[in-house]
């Protein structure tokens, strides 16, 4: 019941503001920004202190303007996912442009699914209008939002496009039953955060500093023989993304444990390096970094 309560004194305004154009949106964006830094300070201290974790060569001056400028990124993120309830399929591709697709298209013809693996970087939410542009049957991992009626609500806008949003733990089922049916499929993992430690089987060196590692996607790739392909997104300017891809490997199977991922987590720190103010800064993503077993 109280779940229900929340739904429906929130969720219509929530809707009501998708409703408004953009230009607002980002006007909203920014007194959001001047509440959530200036004001709450949401997660301030976190945030620095990843980035002096990361960028132990930059000036106290630098790493202020980084995360100065990750809140402002990070809240027109918050205002992009409330937009997506209502935004047009035509919006969105206007905005969220695809470097390469017919990369795809070749890949496709080898007759081998693909596991498609990114950062939580720029804007990871409109990633799903892929789906409009491949032949792939397209799946994206989520994880179920608390209140039940929000969550029918986020599947919704994030299926839009034809995405099957599916669970983490049911996706090992789904790729057994598309094999097994010889439907090629797509299925979405963003493996840069942190893993629970009961559930993690390696540790390495991410931005120099070792931590946990998630490695369902080369498990996944190496398992089903899947082709494995990297996700680089760019913000072009405000609202406007590039969204490219690059094979990591068309024969998983031929590479030692870890090795993929290893070689995803050097093409992340690339990525994130180019402009840092552009990642998921508020995540504590080294939480565990003193707790790597001897």
């Amino acid at each position: 019941m109280v779940n229900f309560i929340v739904y429906i004194l929130v969720y219509p305004i929530i809707w009501l503001i998708s409703l408004l154009p953009f230009r607002i949106l980002y006007g909203i964006s920014d007194g959001i920004y001047l509440l959530v830094y200036h004001i709450i300070g949401y997660r301030k201290k976190v945030v620095l202190s990843n980035l002096k974790l990361v960028f132990p060569e930059k000036s106290e001056n630098e790493l202020l303007e980084i995360r100065r400028k990750f809140y402002h990124h990070f809240v027109d993120v918050f205002i992009e996912m409330i937009k997506s309830f209502t935004v047009s399929n035509d919006e969105v591709y206007k905005r969220y442009k695809f470097t390469n697709i017919n990369f795809f298209d070749e890949l496709f013809k080898d007759g081998k699914s693909v596991i498609l693996t990114g950062p939580h970087y720029a804007n990871w939410e409109w990633i799903m209008s892929l789906d409009s542009f491949v032949k792939y049957k397209g799946y994206a991992a989520f994880t179920r939002v608390a209140n039940p009626y929000f969550n029918d609500k986020v599947l919704k806008s994030r299926a839009k496009f034809g995405t099957h949003l599916i669970l983490t733990s049911k996706i090992i089922a789904e790729i057994k039953y598309n094999q097994k049916n010889n439907i090629q499929a797509m299925y979405g993992l963003l493996s840069d955060q942190s893993p629970q430690l009961s559930k993690t089987f390696y540790w390495r060196e991410f931005f120099g500093v070792k931590v946990p590692i998630h490695t369902g996607a080369e498990m996944l790739a190496k398992r089903y023989d899947m082709n494995m392909v990297y996700i680089e997104t760019k913000k072009i300017k405000r609202g406007y993304y590039e969204t490219s891809f690059s094979l990591i490997t068309d024969d998983a199977k031929k590479y030692t444990d870890y090795e993929l991922t290893d070689i995803f987590l050097e093409k992340v720190e690339k990525q994130v390096r180019t402009q840092p103010e552009y990642y998921f800064w508020t995540h504590k993503r080294f939480k565990h970094k003193d707790k790597a077993p001897i």
